[in-house]
């Protein structure tokens, strides 16, 4: 290949390299001022998708389900974390999921079914108004939605009144436009009396787990 050539690739490949990033930081930027709250149905394909340090793993790690226990995930999305954790309850064990959507719910469901996973429960609800007694759960947790739902101190306040004595609630959160900061997060969940227990990731994208005060 002759120089000219080679120059010619080059600037080329270079060209191609900048439009690409072009158009990709167009859709990051189009993504950010169309997402909305809740998240739309029609996008639940992205649901799918594993973030960094929220990944499936990450989640065991601050989570901890067990065998025989029952837990509530809110906003379950498209059944990502829903899917993952049912199985580990195992067939003594049961998982309500909560959300504003039916959609979403009937889209979960499905999944379940698909996967013969009867310990799945649906509640079309507000998640600061959860259709619960109080102290029912081992376990409440929600992945990327309390940024979506209006008044997080109403979610955090409703989640401590169902969880059980020394029960744990794990928020996590990446950054969009409804992200919750970690600093604002601790905050929220200290004036509803929740102790921090755990946190993996960094505020951009993490985990947190927390318990009632008392129990901690």
């Amino acid at each position: 290949m002759s120089l000219t050539h080679a120059a010619t690739h080059l600037a080329t490949r270079r060209t191609a390299l900048t439009a690409a990033a072009g158009l990709t930081a167009l859709a990051a930027g189009t993504w950010w001022l169309t997402d909305q709250a809740p998240y739309p149905y029609a996008q639940r394909r992205l649901l799918d998708l594993q973030l960094p340090f929220l990944a499936k793993a990450d989640l065991d790690q601050i989570l901890q389900p067990r065998t025989g226990e029952r837990m509530l995930e809110l906003g379950p999305g498209t059944g990502l974390q829903t899917l993952h954790i049912a199985p580990q309850l195992g067939p003594e064990g049961r998982l309500d999921i909560v959300d504003i959507q039916q959609e979403m719910l009937d889209h979960v469901m499905s999944r379940a079914a698909e996967k013969a996973l009867d310990i799945v429960h649906p509640h079309r609800a507000d998640a600061r108004e959860l259709p619960f007694e109080d102290r029912t759960f081992d376990a409440v947790y929600l992945v990327t939605a309390l940024g979506e739902i209006p008044e997080p101190d109403r979610v955090l306040a409703a989640a401590a009144r169902v969880l059980k004595p020394g029960g744990r609630l794990v928020v996590g959160e990446f950054f969009d436009r409804h992200w919750i900061p970690f600093g604002r997060l601790h905050r929220l969940a200290d004036t509803q009396g929740l102790h921090l227990t755990a946190r993996r990731g960094p505020s951009m994208a993490y985990l947190a787990r927390f318990r009632p005060c008392a129990a901690a």
